[in-house]
């Protein structure tokens, strides 16, 4: 699988194995209507501040899974296995939104 920083895209393995996520356009309008935010802006305001509950990152999950490619439904994503449990999840978040909101290069070389 290739996987392209500049367009957003990371690589985690979930559920035993390695998956796609990217938070294309579509998945950032589903998660401003998730959160109750009025733009992008306030979408990553609301991320940088660092404090997301465990439905923040299965919505984030779910959202970064489907702009990837897969075809999971959101009860599904609540199932997916990680290594490294709670910290592995939040890693795959932080780094999925690193390439969207902030340094593209960052998450490149490293994997979740």
């Amino acid at each position: 699988m290739i996987i392209n920083p500049r367009r957003g895209e990371i690589s985690a393995r979930l559920g035993g194995a390695d998956r796609r996520l990217c938070l294309t356009l579509g998945a950032l309008a589903q998660l401003e209507a998730d959160f109750g935010v009025d733009d992008l802006q306030a979408l990553g305001s609301r991320f940088a501040a660092g404090r997301l509950s465990a439905q923040d990152l299965i919505t984030l999950l779910h959202a970064g899974l489907c702009g990837g490619g897969n075809s999971f439904t959101r009860q599904e994503v609540e199932q997916l296995d990680c290594e490294g449990g709670l910290p592995g999840y939040a890693q795959i978040v932080a780094k999925l939104l690193a390439v969207t909101f902030g340094d593209a290069n960052k998450g490149q070389h490293d994997s979740a």
